[in-house]
């Protein structure tokens, strides 16, 4: 049995390597015409898609978010006991929710896309949804659903007022995943600081504005409701109560009052009709006393959900007119012309291969 070096073949198989290699390039240096055939069609279909591609508004909006560190536990501590009394209890906001990334994924989320596609915006002098200038500018009435009447007859703003279709429904979810996919972008560009980049990219200026208005908005609005849900609970609670107690000692003041002017001159002897007065008495204090601590118990917690609130601060906003993001010519004419001659290349080389396999 004979064997082969295997450095030997190594060599062998390099230098076939080259030689194919080679053999190659004269074969494609023979079809220069071809492969300039290709490169100029490319390069003129890429000079036809810059010319009739619509240009892409950039709707930017950089915000800051500030939050209250720490869980302002001390102050709410002392009023544990009263708190225990009257059944509260006294507790931070919405804790770490929405912490790290999980706001940027808050502003991908169909909830929030779908809200802002179905709130109102100022349009050309009118109110209008979003949603409607979104199917407007795509032009889906006069394309994809001009044979389908259910789609070409659909109405958001009924749906809106009436509750959604099925039809509606499947739309916004549709709506919802073609804007995360093409049009929204939310990112951080420095990890280690707290602001955030919203970026909305549309051929429709208008709708390119609104809608990065809108969903800065609403997911600030729904981001503060979320954090602070827990204190304006409690809040709401120790104020019924405060309420309630301030009504009982006006009740009970009334009562003395009323008391007194049943009986002006009390007979001394008569210790019994004092009993009446003596008991509104033992009210009022009584309720004194819970009204003051409950109205200093108000007074902490109107501060802790103050302190708890998150600061969302807006550094910049998109302002008319938004920048343009469209291809140039030149750049549309080398990059087509390029792909094509890649193309014409590859062409070629398959063409090439298949003849020197039959052969």
């Amino acid at each position: 049995m004979s064997t082969e070096n295997p450095e030997k073949l190594n060599e062998v198989s390099f230098k076939d390597l080259i030689i194919s290699l080679r053999d190659l390039i004269r074969y494609l240096r023979t079809k220069w015409v071809v492969i300039l055939i290709y490169l100029l069609a490319g390069g003129v279909l890429g000079l036809i898609y810059s010319i009739r591609s619509k240009p892409s508004y950039l709707a930017n909006c950089t915000f800051v978010l500030e939050e209250e560190s720490g869980g302002g536990g001390g102050g709410l501590a002392s009023l544990s006991g009263l708190a225990s009394i009257v059944g509260l209890d006294i507790g931070g906001g919405g804790g770490g929710v929405f912490q790290g990334d999980n706001l940027l994924e808050l502003y991908k989320s169909r909830m929030m896309i779908t809200k802002t596609l179905l709130s109102s915006y100022l349009i050309d002098g009118k109110n209008q949804l979003l949603v409607d200038r979104y199917v407007r500018y795509n032009r889906f009435r006069e394309n994809q659903w001009s044979d389908d009447p259910k789609l070409k007859n659909v109405d958001f703003i009924a749906g809106k007022n009436g509750g959604f279709s099925r039809i509606q429904d499947s739309l916004l979810t549709e709506f919802t995943k073609d804007i995360n996919k093409r049009n929204l972008v939310v990112i951080k560009p420095d990890k280690k600081l707290n602001i955030i980049k919203v970026q909305l990219t549309a051929p429709d200026e208008q709708f390119a504005k609104g809608f990065n208005d809108k969903i800065v908005k609403n997911v600030s609005d729904f981001y503060v409701q979320t954090k602070t849900k827990k204190s304006t609970y409690n809040l709401g609670i120790i104020q019924h109560q405060t309420d309630s107690v301030r009504r009982m000692l006006n009740g009970a003041i009334s009562g003395v009052a009323a008391a007194t002017d049943v009986n002006p001159n009390i007979n001394p002897s008569r210790l019994v009709l004092k009993v009446p007065s003596q008991r509104r008495q033992v009210d009022v204090q009584a309720n004194t006393a819970i009204l003051t601590e409950l109205v200093k118990n108000l007074e902490l917690s109107k501060v802790s959900l103050r302190k708890e609130t998150p600061l969302i601060q807006i550094i910049d906003e998109p302002v008319y007119p938004l920048p343009v993001k469209k291809n140039g010519k030149v750049f549309s004419f080398i990059l087509g012309a390029i792909l094509a001659g890649l193309l014409g290349v590859i062409v070629l080389t398959t063409k090439r291969a298949l003849k020197s396999v039959l052969a």
